[in-house]
């Protein structure tokens, strides 16, 4: 038997390569499919991770714990509570604790936390010394700027309670090393709306004004956790953990679910749209070798029937059958596998977690044995078919019709399963059921019915150009009708093109979605998160280093609880951003922004203020609020109690001297403080009229009548003591009304004031609470009215749901108050290389650093862009065994068609028509399974509403855009059209060869 094999395998050498080379092939892409999906599904998680916000890497558990003075033992147990509580294999955490306390800030005092934190010495810059005692503190560089105190003196504390002074000496200040790691994540250390906490001992906490403060412990999730490795799921276990903390009073809080759940969506979205690509090529691949067999089956009938003369059973002969194939089969495995283990290498690197490594190593297996077994099935059945035949059937060349009606039985059953498929993508989805091959069905679908038509259009046009004289048609036409197998292949081009057109477009479709939305998440192609003191130094930075505008632009995220507020530095973003259509129209915000701004009032230069001011009825002091233009530092001009009647006072004036100055935020009125310093709002009926405000020893150069009596330049406070503002005559008043009994701000106040409402744009839905109001922000200190321009689809950064505002029209109104958000420095693409440090010369703190291509990079690294890669891998191999099974159809029928022409020759056909008609039959072919192909993978697009697979986390802010453009079709066509047209030609050349040959030996003419 063996002997048989392989006398059978060296006789039909070019057979067995056939079935090797579409083994192979299949092979290769069955074996990559796991090693790529599972490398590519550690790439994923590991983008995910890399970007992840720290609050979604930790796991914080927190509680008020009264300490009785005994803060370092209750800290012990606290931490000994937590530990055991947490799951399993967590690692090592951090402890701390936190309390506020009162600081006084010139007349008014604010809250500033005293904090104690594992190893916080070794994640800051120090200048001074570590805190090693009670009462020695750290604070942070602007702390000590706002509260004007400096290393070596003593802060003193407002205290609420009878134990005494709580004085503490400031050691050090401090500046972040890693403001963007794991271990600030916790914002009990890093609170937004007061001072940044000063950083002491354990023993500090022992003072009776810090005896209840709330304990943290706060400890890194491991990457393997938060992937999922093995199967441990994250979720359950934290969810079980939040359980046991909670009996002992514990408040566990984590934003790492959210991430676990990204990174498993993310996988099953890989594993799953690999699969579906696999399933598609080894269906195709069992379709092409059952082709390929059943061609190659001619050149077997005369061996099967001398076999069954010999007398060997049906089974004798099925088994000798299975030992020629299982040669090439078992080949082309060997030499696919190892191919496709380096292409999934090549595309997605190493599988690097363990588990996903045993998990390949299964899938791998059992993909390649479905290749080779299902490959040894399909050429028995096909075996099968003829081995029942008599052996008369078996020695007559011509094919019997005989059970033609089971090829249109298996036609219909695949157009009704397409159907079903349509149906089920349009109804519940492409991602369940058929949904995912329902653009492959309706190729098929589309391949097997065009192939009917053709063959039936081909049989009457041939015969009917034959009648007319045109040979070549007539001939080409007739040879595509009758040539046993021509429409299985002419299917299976149009599917195999089809598949290659839908994954082309498709990888460039979601190619163009991902470098969309890495724009519109970023906002320009290049954005540095950036630390600074504060809004107004932010602003002063960017355009003091780029003073023209055309490189870099300052902006801030404020993510709000009811809106997310993006404030742009406008005059500067139609150079630095790509503005779209769905942001609305280009010039609208900038020209509002610029229509709204006024001249501003002078500032603030000299070392002194001499004001001109008359007050009348009760006593008050009034007092000047001004901001550095550079720093954003608070400066108080403090005039004092006003004597009764008109009046001129000078003040020195601290911090305004240093370019460039200080700009004017606001009119205080208030009480004179009393022993305790206590300051109330001013009492009824007094006023204080401001006349004039000079610097430098004189009451000009600053306030004149003109800016005094404009009353668009002033507005009254919105939530301090109520005040009466009148700009009249070239003067200011400012009268005190009734007030309420309790009000948010001590004194009454009259704020400079830029054109209100303020500009700007709206994505998405207003607030609820908008309905009935007029828009207004209330994070900016006070009610910050707006006036929107436009509700458009969409927005840089905040997406379908935010507003943009003018940043410095924002930070104006908000002047010292910390309305909180993320700073950023945008970059035009031609930004020069050296801005980075020039910002950071600036006194800007760079914390990140990310670009529109690694974003699109880390985008790439998901589940979408993965399995669109891969079925573009597939796509390719489905041309490729197309290619390959054309060429065994065209070598197959050479001989064949070399009789016919040659018998034609005879009768008279010229040379020159029978070289043409041995091309045009194959370029018919060619070129109808080209345009078939092409139109099938447009209509799968169009009947199943297939577009760009979504980002795994849902995002669909801008339009994705169409997976089959005309650029993506005609590439697509074109690269069809040369490898079809190649394995075509090479297949042709022996016979157009011979032709020319035996014409130039006189066979004709």
């Amino acid at each position: 038997m063996f002997a048989l094999v392989f006398g059978a395998v060296r006789t039909r050498a070019a057979q067995v390569l056939t079935i090797l080379v579409l083994t192979a092939l299949a092979a290769a892409v069955a074996a990559a499919g796991p090693w790529y999906a599972f490398a590519a599904v550690g790439e994923a998680a590991t983008a995910y991770l890399e970007v992840a916000p720290p609050a979604q890497r930790t796991v914080s558990v927190q509680s008020r714990i009264e300490t009785q003075g005994k803060a370092e033992a209750e800290l012990a147990e606290f931490t000994d509570q937590v530990v055991s509580g947490l799951p399993a294999g967590l690692g090592d955490g951090l402890a701390g604790m936190a309390g506020p306390v009162s600081v006084r800030t010139g007349p008014a005092s604010t809250s500033m936390p005293v904090a104690y934190r594992d190893g916080f010495c070794e994640h800051v810059r120090l200048t001074g010394s570590c805190p090693a005692a009670r009462g020695e503190i750290a604070i942070s560089h602007e702390a000590a700027q706002r509260l004007g105190i400096r290393a070596g003196e003593v802060l003193s504390i407002v205290t609420t309670t009878a134990s005494g002074r709580l004085d503490m000496r400031v050691v050090a200040l401090y500046a972040l090393v890693d403001p963007g790691g794991t271990y600030w994540a916790n914002r009990l250390f890093r609170p937004e709306a007061t001072l940044d906490p000063a950083f002491t001992t354990v023993d500090t906490f022992t003072h009776r004004q810090l005896w209840v403060p709330t304990m943290a412990y706060d400890v890194v999730v491991p990457d393997a956790m938060l992937r999922g490795d093995g199967g441990r799921d994250f979720v359950a276990e934290i969810d079980a953990a939040d359980l046991r903390l909670g009996q002992v009073q514990l408040r566990m809080g984590t934003q790492a679910r959210p991430l676990h759940q990204a990174i498993t969506n993310d996988r099953y979205t890989i594993l799953t749209g690999v699969l579906t690509a696999g399933v598609q090529m080894l269906i195709l691949t069992w379709f092409a070798v059952g082709l390929a067999g059943w061609f190659t089956l001619r050149e077997r009938r005369a061996d099967a029937a001398l076999l069954k003369l010999r007398g060997v059973s049906r089974f004798g002969m099925l088994r000798l059958a299975w030992g020629q194939h299982l040669v090439p089969l078992i080949l082309g495995v060997l030499a696919g596998v190892p191919a496709g283990y380096l292409l999934a290498r090549g595309l997605a690197g190493p599988v690097t977690v363990a588990p996903d490594r045993e998990a390949a190593l299964v899938f791998c297996a059992a993909a390649v044995a479905a290749v080779l077994f299902g490959s040894l099935a399909v050429l028995a059945a096909v075996e099968a078919t003829v081995l029942g035949r008599p052996v008369s059937a078996l020695l007559t060349r011509a094919g019997s019709i005989r059970g033609a009606w089971r090829p249109a039985v298996v036609d219909v059953l695949l157009m009704v399963i397409a159907a079903a498929a349509v149906y089920q993508a349009r109804t519940t989805g492409a991602g369940y059921g058929l949904g995912p091959a329902a653009p492959a069905l309706v190729a098929l679908a589309v391949g097997l019915l065009a192939a009917r038509l053709l063959s039936r259009a081909a049989a009457r046009g041939g015969g009917a150009a034959l009648r007319a004289g045109r040979l070549r048609t007539g001939l080409t036409a007739l040879r595509f009708s009758r040539a046993p197998g021509t429409d299985r292949v002419f299917a299976l081009l149009v599917v195999a093109v089809a598949l290659f057109t839908t994954a082309a477009g498709g990888w460039r479709a979601e190619s163009g979605s991902r470098a969309d939305r890495s724009i519109a998440d970023l906002g320009a192609e290049r954005v540095l998160t950036v630390e600074a003191i504060n809004r107004t130094a932010l602003l002063h930075a960017v355009r003091g280093v780029d003073p023209g505008g055309r490189e870099a632009m300052a902006a801030v995220w404020n993510r709000g609880n009811v809106q997310e507020v993006l404030e742009v530095d406008t005059a500067r973003l139609a150079a630095v951003t790509t503005w779209r259509p769905e942001y609305g129209p280009a010039s609208r915000f900038p020209d509002a922004v610029a229509e709204d701004t006024r001249p501003p009032m002078p500032l603030v230069t000299e070392d002194s203020l001499t004001l001109r001011v008359r007050r009348e009825g009760p006593a008050v002091a009034l007092a000047l609020q001004l901001q550095h233009e550079g720093t954003g530092l608070p400066v108080t001009a403090g005039f004092g109690m006003l004597p009764a009647g008109e009046h001129t006072v000078t003040v020195p004036v601290s911090g305004c001297t240093e370019a460039p100055g200080c700009r004017i935020v606001r009119w205080e009125l208030t009480t004179p403080p009393d022993r305790n310093r206590r300051i109330d709002p001013p009492p009824p009926g007094a006023s204080a009229t401001v006349l004039r405000l000079g610097q430098g020893g004189t009451d000009t150069g600053v306030l004149d009548a003109a800016l005094l009596g404009d009353i668009s330049r002033w507005r009254a406070a919105t939530t301090g003591a109520a005040l009466d503002v009148t700009a009249a005559d070239g003067t200011l008043r400012l009268a005190a009304d009734s007030n309420p009994t309790e009000v948010i701000r001590p004194g009454a106040e009259a704020w400079t004031s830029d054109t209100l409402p303020m500009p700007a744009l709206l994505a998405g839905p207003a607030p609820e609470d908008w309905l009935d109001t007029e828009p207004t922000l209330m994070a900016y200190g006070e009610a910050l009215p707006l006036r929107v321009l436009d509700q458009v689809a969409a927005l840089p950064v905040v997406g379908r749901g935010g507003l943009m505002i003018d940043l410095d029209a924002a930070r104006r109104f908000a002047a010292e108050s910390d309305p909180g958000g993320e700073y950023q420095v945008w970059l035009a693409p031609g930004a020069r290389p050296g801005i980075v440090a020039d910002l950071t010369a600036a006194g800007l703190t760079v914390t990140g650093d990310a670009t529109a291509a690694g974003y699109a990079d880390r985008l790439g690294a998901q589940g979408p862009a993965v399995v669109v890669r891969f079925a573009l891998v597939a796509g390719v191999a489905a041309l490729l065994l197309a290619a390959a099974m054309l060429a065994v159809a065209v070598t197959v029928d050479r001989r064949s068609l070399a009789e016919q022409l040659a018998a034609l020759r005879v009768q008279g056909l010229t040379r020159r028509t029978a070289v043409g008609t041995g091309y045009a039959g194959t370029v018919a072919l060619v070129l109808a399974g080209l345009l078939g192909g092409v139109l099938a993978g447009l209509l799968a697009v169009a009947l199943t509403d297939w577009t760009v697979p979504p980002f795994t986390d849902g995002w669909a802010v801008l339009a994705p855009p169409g997976p089959l453009d005309a650029a993506a079709v005609a590439l697509a066509a074109l690269g069809s059209l040369v490898v079809l047209g190649l394995a075509a030609w090479l297949a042709l050349a022996p016979l157009i060869r011979g032709m020319h040959e035996g014409h130039t030996r006189g066979e004709g003419r």
